[in-house]
């Protein structure tokens, strides 16, 4: 079967003047352009190519790589308004479009968008949306308490960022959860704070418990080596101004401050916090 707006892993069958027709394995065929076909190509050879439909509306092959395949997300760039829709570029030589029909917010030529792709029933041609939100269909059932993912961030909400998780589920990054940049659209890595009900996933960008402190302190120790041993924060300075200069709570900027006290590595002082001679360059 040939899957359009997937990679297909086909034969070379046989050669003509506009290029090599590849198979599956019930024999259907499709064309390999010949600006497509690698040199050593020769009949019998497997090949993994994009299938996509071109502007005459033809099943073609390419070696191409798209940024996003059926069915996925990714973070493109609008090349073009038009009658239609937006054009997007892909990767592809055709560009994508998103209808009107599909567009959440009107799209502005030169801006980045996330952007799903999908079959239009009607059509049977791949088009783009915006709509991301009426897009999820799959359970994350698989995903663990703690696991790290991959994020797309798409939408700014009341409460705080949408986000794509893995290429395949919709979470969520609380606003007062959030101490360092993510803007929209964004890729950034994440953990799973928690699976509701409905199979919405909580996210955080520290990871769980003592292994969150962690992460910190090494970002404190980085400060501090770029800063000649010494921040002028301390217990007592206010959650925005450490979110400001460090990117991280109050909660978790007391627990790594104090875990690198006992290890001796900082004093404390009313001027705030200062690496013990020689600590800052370890």
């Amino acid at each position: 079967m040939l899957n359009l707006g997937q990679f297909n892993t086909l034969k070379a069958n046989r050669q003509t003047d506009n290029g090599f027709y590849l198979t599956d394995d019930e024999s259907n065929e499709v064309l390999l352009p010949n600006k497509y076909v690698p040199e050593d190509l020769s009949p019998g050879d497997t090949l993994t190519v994009f299938l996509y439909k071109d502007s005459e509306d033809m099943l073609i092959a390419t070696t191409q790589t798209p940024k996003v395949s059926l069915g996925g997300y990714a973070i493109l760039q609008a090349k073009a308004v038009g009658t239609f829709g937006a054009f997007f570029d892909w990767g592809l030589e055709k560009d994508l479009l998103v209808p009107y029909r599909q567009q959440a917010n009107r799209i502005q030529e030169g801006n980045d968008y996330v952007v799903h792709l999908y079959l239009d029933e009607a059509s049977q041609r791949l088009a783009g949306s915006t709509k991301i939100n009426k897009t999820f269909t799959k359970k994350p059932e698989a995903l663990k308490l703690g696991e790290q993912v991959e994020l797309i961030a798409y939408s700014q909400t009341e409460i705080g960022i949408s986000c794509i998780v893995n290429n395949a589920f919709q979470g969520l990054l609380f606003r007062n959860e959030i101490f360092e940049s993510v803007k929209v659209p964004m890729q950034l890595t994440a953990y799973v704070k928690n699976i509701r009900p409905d199979y919405k996933i909580d996210l955080s960008l520290n990871r769980p418990g003592y292994q969150a402190v962690d992460d910190n302190v090494e970002k404190i120790i980085k400060a501090l080596t770029a800063n000649d041993g010494h921040l002028n924060l301390n217990d007592k300075s206010s959650p925005e101004e450490i979110t400001r200069i460090l990117g991280m709570s109050k909660k978790i900027f007391k627990k790594a401050i104090g875990a690198l006290y006992k290890r001796k590595y900082i004093k404390i002082s009313e001027s705030g916090i200062q690496a013990i001679d020689g600590k800052s360059q370890s």
